[in-house]
C-alpha cells in the first residue's frame, strides 16, 4: 500500500476533488501526504528574459506576491482538511517552475509512491496545473499517478 502521497492542488474545484481522493487513500492506507501547489514564472518575464529584454520589477514582484498569497490560502485549506482526518500532512509551494516538472521533482525528492492530481486546473492568471501538465506528469512519473476528473 502507499506510504507517501503527493497531492497537487491549485484551488480549482477539480483539484479539490483530487485532494479529497488523495486524503481518502492516505486515511485508508495510513500514509502521509505532501500537498503541493506550483506557481509558474511571470509569463511575460519568462518570454522577455529569453529574448534578452527586461520587465518592470514591480510587476514581477506584484505577480509573485499574489502567487504566494494564493498558494498560502490553498495550502492552509488543504492542511486543514488533512488535519480534520488526522492525516500527516506537509504543505509545499514551489515558485517559478513548470507545474509538471515541479510535481515530478517533488515526488522524487520526497520518495512519494503515488501522485494525485486533477485532470485540469485553473486557467489564466491563477493557472497552476492544467490538462497538458497532467499528461506530462503521467508520462514522466516513475510511480503511480491518479488523475481525478
Amino acid at each position: 500500500m502507499y506510504r507517501h502521497i503527493l497531492i497537487a492542488v491549485d484551488g480549482s474545484e477539480q483539484s479539490k476533488g483530487g485532494l479529497t481522493a488523495g486524503l481518502d487513500i492516505a486515511e485508508f492506507a495510513g500514509a502521509k501526504v505532501t500537498v503541493l501547489t506550483v506557481s509558474e514564472p511571470f509569463p511575460v518575464y519568462d518570454l522577455a528574459s529569453k529574448m534578452g529584454l527586461f520587465q518592470d520589477p514591480k510587476e514581477i514582484e506584484s505577480y509573485n506576491t499574489t502567487c504566494k498569497s494564493v498558494a498560502e490560502r490553498i495550502l492552509a485549506e488543504a492542511g486543514g482538511k488533512a488535519a480534520a482526518r488526522a492525516v500527516d500532512c506537509e504543505t509545499l509551494h514551489i515558485e517559478n517552475s513548470a507545474p509538471a516538472a515541479a510535481i515530478l521533482e517533488a515526488a522524487r525528492f520526497r520518495s512519494c509512491d503515488l501522485i494525485v492530481l486533477a485532470s485540469h486546473g485553473l486557467r489564466g492568471f491563477e493557472r497552476f496545473v492544467m490538462g497538458s501538465q497532467a499528461a506530462r506528469v503521467v508520462q514522466g512519473a516513475e510511480v503511480s499517478v491518479l488523475v481525478v476528473r
